[in-house]
């Protein structure tokens, strides 16, 4: 790994997919980490599937990754199909509203930041790698499978979630 100097950590990245695989394209982000997952990364690079495990996947930001690089259906009133690459604002743990719930099998991706924080986790660098969904919502329930144009962008994810990766290979400064 050319430019890192020996003996100096790598960042460590958690490439989190969430969504529901039974809402029609709620689901890109499980299917972006499925085929992640026969990907070889190097050291400290987890891929997992969450799905709608929120408390899980709060829990595991608690461990304080470098990077978080969330994989989600967006919705931004673009065209099914279209990525978007976000690096939100994270939620302030003294004046974010932490008294929420959060359900065990929900997924609000502002209140898991927000639950991880409350917990004691240290959140780095988060970014959220997104795709306009064609289906999405409750009124999709029991629709299995992306839309062409989704399933047509979850390659590019990929590419794009690769990239993102690599470029953490020298140290770098995390948010603190």
């Amino acid at each position: 790994m050319s430019g890192a100097t020996p003996g100096t950590p790598l960042p460590t990245v958690l490439v989190a997919g969430i969504g529901n695989v039974f809402l029609g394209d709620d689901g890109f982000g499980v299917e972006v980490v499925q085929r992640l997952a026969g990907r070889s990364f190097r050291p400290g690079v987890t891929v997992r599937d969450f799905g709608i495990r929120g408390f899980d996947l709060a829990f595991n930001l608690v461990d304080g990754a470098d990077l978080t690089i969330l994989v989600d259906a967006t919705a931004r009133g673009g065209a099914p199909g279209t990525l978007y690459t976000i690096e939100p604002e994270l939620p302030d743990p003294v004046d974010g509203d932490t008294s929420q719930s959060l359900a065990t099998h929900g997924m609000d991706p502002v209140k898991v930041l927000r639950m991880a924080q409350t917990l004691g986790g240290r959140l780095g660098r988060v970014i959220l790698v997104g795709c306009e969904p064609a289906t999405f919502g409750p009124e999709h329930e029991g629709h299995m499978g992306l839309s062409a144009p989704v399933e047509a962008a979850v390659n590019e994810a990929v590419r794009i979630i690769e990239e993102i990766v690599e470029s953490t290979e020298v140290p770098w400064n995390a948010k603190n």
